[in-house]
């Protein structure tokens, strides 16, 4: 975005704060139902600040602004923000107290900050307002002042809801239903309110396309101990689905009454709600008495049933086969000296995918970064900004697929002319990262941020880090991102365990700004492992690696590998080979027996 488009929004914005005597605003990148991929019309701080990667908080003072990213998206912020005027405040992760510590130094004691509380996090209201109590500062949330300032702003989106059947829905909705009614029953609350989309999606195995690469839609769901009301835009539910929801007790309601429906709660009830995954509007709305809890959605879904993780399995060998029908033209073209840009790996491999059964769409934007781009772990390459792919160094690609059976997510770095020795040694070390995480063995119900440090270490041998997390959960054609377990320096607690059934990402990395940047990832499922114990002490769990794509020999540095790592990666070529080998034929076949050649 022309930063001569933002002066002139901001220049609105401080004429409203000061019509409304208020300090500054506050811009989460959030909705009303938390997520991390948006709708247009709650794309406010990409709005005002020009920044466009998928995280940031956006806080503008009558006097000076700035925008909280973290390490992934700081190179990006810093050339998108130049000349706005905006501060970059670069955080280390998403903590409230660096948010806070900016705002109270910057706003006098007695200040008012105003922030929309339909779009802000219960959690993180919480967590701010006492940050902010002492410096006497308060909070206003009975406002959106974008709707002041934003014209015309972005419609919520239309998009018609859709059923997500059998065979790849292997659970049927009435029975995920009994299974959360269970769950409240053992909280002793009698109502649950879900305002948290993916949830909803996959707790009435329906889906959507309100927004961008996740299947979702926007919807709350309110239920009790015999029913459950879907509070949806009208329109967007047709008369056979809506037929059969109701024959498993789920009834429609427009998607604005939501809040009211809480209000009429009787004062005697007990409500389960997720702090994590509601805003503080909603919370507001209640008089009952409140049980505060993980979603039983969130740890429900997170565990693939065995008939879904066989068909993320087959989506896992589409997506490989892609991926080596676009490497192998790739290759080609740039042997014959074509021109090449990032944005030709955008289109041609996502027109890869397309091709694949049961595709429905890109899980993520396409991220592919030639050497120094690689370096930004967000980035995306632009019709205004990008790279041709040209001389030597690196490639990075990270991508995935939606399919009806699975959530794909790969990152695969590839050797473009003759790799420097010390990007292959950079390569290498990351390689020696996911190895080492992949080959773990851990007690089941470990924490899954104390897997962290094993993706690590090889790294911290050599004084490097990186960071964002090694590893995030991943849904089943639902968010590419989901929780409860994140394999990162989080503050583990116990909703974290990793249990049976859980499919999560392994993506250690090394960027060097300006240069180049490394990660290599794959997808991988919690499995029980056979000990020669035999489970005298406790159940243990491993990993099977479910990502097919061959990881690029030419990049190692033989020299740093232990003969057990040379073998795990031959055997998981090996594997990648005997399930593609039957998908693919001509240039993809040769290609992936060539880069899957023990080494």
């Amino acid at each position: 975005m022309d930063q001569a488009t933002v002066a002139p929004r901001l220049q609105r914005l401080r004429q409203v704060l000061q019509q409304q005597s208020l300090d500054a605003l506050l811009v989460p990148s959030s909705d009303p139902h938390l997520s991390e991929y948006l709708p247009e019309r709650w794309q406010g701080r990409q709005w005002l600040s020009g920044f466009t990667g998928s995280m940031g908080t956006l806080v503008v003072a009558r006097e000076s602004a700035a925008l909280f990213a973290d390490s992934r998206y700081w190179d990006q912020a810093e050339r998108e923000l130049a000349g706005s005027g905006i501060e970059l405040v670069k955080v280390p992760n998403g903590a409230v107290s660096h948010l806070a510590d900016w705002i109270t130094r910057t706003l006098p004691p007695g200040a008012l900050l105003a922030v929309d509380g339909s779009v802000l996090g219960l959690a993180t209201a919480q967590a701010l307002r006492q940050a902010l109590e002492g410096a006497g500062i308060e909070l206003r949330t009975d406002r959106d002042l974008l709707e002041a300032v934003w014209s015309p702003r972005p419609a919520l989106p239309s998009a018609p809801v859709y059923e997500h059947a059998a065979p790849h829905a292997t659970v049927p909705r009435a029975e995920k239903l009994a299974a959360v009614r269970d769950a409240m029953a053992q909280r002793g609350a009698a109502f649950h309110f879900i305002s948290s989309v993916d949830d909803v999606a996959w707790l009435l195995n329906l889906r959507g396309a309100d927004v961008d690469y996740n299947p979702v839609f926007l919807a709350h769901l309110l239920l009790d101990e015999r029913r459950a009301t879907l509070f949806v835009g009208e329109g967007k539910v047709d008369g056979a689905l809506r037929t059969r929801l109701e024959a498993d007790g789920v009834l429609l309601a427009p998607y604005a009454e939501a809040a009211e429906a809480l209000a009429e709660l009787p004062a005697d009830a007990v409500l389960l709600l997720d702090p994590r995954r509601v805003t503080l509007a909603f919370r507001e709305q209640l008089r009952c008495r409140v049980v505060e809890a993980i979603n039983p959605s969130t740890l429900l879904k997170s565990r693939k049933t065995p008939q879904e993780a066989a068909h993320v399995r087959e989506a896992m060998i589409e997506d490989g086969a892609a991926m080596c029908a676009f490497y192998a033209r790739f290759e080609q073209a740039l042997a014959r000296g074509e021109r090449l840009t990032e944005l030709t790996v955008d289109e041609w491999l996502s027109g890869e995918r397309a091709r694949r059964a049961n595709f429905v769409g890109l899980s993520f934007p396409v991220i592919a970064g030639f050497n120094a781009n690689g370096a930004m772990p967000h980035y995306r390459a632009t019709e205004d900004s990008h790279a041709v792919i040209e001389g030597d160094g690196l490639l990075l690609i990270d991508s995935g697929g939606q399919y009806l059976g699975g959530t794909t997510d790969i990152t695969r770095v590839w050797a473009i002319g003759t790799p420097s020795a010390a990007m292959k040694r950079d390569y290498t070390l990351v390689l020696k990262g996911t190895m080492a995480l992949s080959r773990t063995r851990f007690p089941r119900g470990t924490l899954s941020p104390m897997l962290d440090a094993i993706a690590r270490a090889p790294l911290w041998a050599e004084g490097i880090d990186f960071g964002h997390g090694t590893g995030h959960g991943v849904g089943y054609f639902l968010n590419v991102h989901e929780g409860p377990q994140s394999i990162s320096k989080a503050q583990p607690d116990q909703t974290m365990a990793m249990e049976p059934g859980m499919i999560t990402s392994i993506e250690p990395g090394v960027y060097r700004s300006g240069r180049w940047g490394v990660r290599i990832e794959n997808l991988v499922l919690n499995v029980a492992a056979e000990t020669p114990e035999a489970g005298a002490f406790g159940e243990m769990l491993e990993f099977e690696t479910l990502t097919l794509c061959p990881i690029d020999t030419r990049c190692i540095d033989t020299s740093l590998l232990r003969p057990d790592e040379a073998a795990w990666l031959d055997a998981y070529h090996a594997t990648v080979r005997e399930r593609l080998a039957p998908r693919l034929q001509g240039d993809a076949l040769a290609w992936l027996l060539a880069r899957t050649a023990p080494l």
